[in-house]
């Protein structure tokens, strides 16, 4: 969680001055895109990737698409209805999804929004730089829990 200009909390994560859409969701691997296109304004292509997801509730579009840290009690909701075993809790983020024409989110293993100056539809160019504009591992918004996290453990080992 962080905090606002007036030091109120707030769950913001990141966001994103435009529109994005439910491009892909591959079963195989659990990847789910949404693609914010280049127009007349936006001079490059943004993709943003859910990485091993195990759940989601998603409309079509976001128009200004924000992306909110959920609460324990959403988080402890959706990972208990989405049946993943509770030995990867710990591996697992759940985020909102917020935006003037819907809402929603995704419980998954990582988020990962890239830039392209191309806009093009086909699978990207194995042999191009990724440009990584902003990444999210579940150990960048809660902190772990358990004996693998007690600073006792570790000076001991």
């Amino acid at each position: 969680m962080t905090s606002s200009a007036q030091g109120e909390p707030t769950t913001l994560l990141h966001r994103f001055g435009r529109t994005f859409r439910v491009w892909r969701y591959g079963v195989a691997h659990s990847h789910l895109l949404l693609r914010s296109r280049m127009d007349g304004v936006e001079e490059s292509r943004l993709d943003l990737h859910f990485e091993a997801v195990d759940a989601m509730q998603l409309v079509k579009r976001y128009e200004d698409l924000e992306i909110h840290a959920v609460d324990d009690s959403e988080f402890s909701r959706v990972y208990e209805s989405s049946g993943v075993p509770p030995e990867w809790r710990d591996t697992r983020l759940v985020v909102g999804l917020q935006s003037r024409s819907g809402t929603g989110y995704v419980q998954c293993g990582r988020v990962v929004v890239d830039r392209h100056q191309d806009d093009e539809d086909g699978p990207p160019d194995a042999s191009a730089i990724r440009d990584v504009v902003w990444s999210l591992r579940p150990a960048g918004l809660r902190a772990p829990v358990g004996p693998a996290c007690d600073p006792e453990v570790h000076r001991r080992g």
